[in-house]
């Protein structure tokens, strides 16, 4: 059974295990980039997040 025990429990765990990153793009861009990062098999969050890993990776190499 699922209720409010189960939202906050999973509530707190994000808190402990995650930090948010807020991102601003310009009107109707939100839905290009989820049917995009959708084309290749991610979510947003995902897709926003490989980027930043290769880009990392790249930096680390020059």
């Amino acid at each position: 059974m699922s209720g409010k025990t189960s939202t906050a429990s999973k509530r707190l765990y994000n808190e402990k295990a995650y930090d948010r990153i807020s991102l601003v793009v310009k009107k109707g861009r939100r839905e290009e980039l989820k049917a995009y990062a959708e084309s290749k098999g991610m979510s947003i969050n995902g897709y926003i997040n490989k980027l930043i890993d290769e880009d990392m990776k790249t930096a680390d190499k020059e």
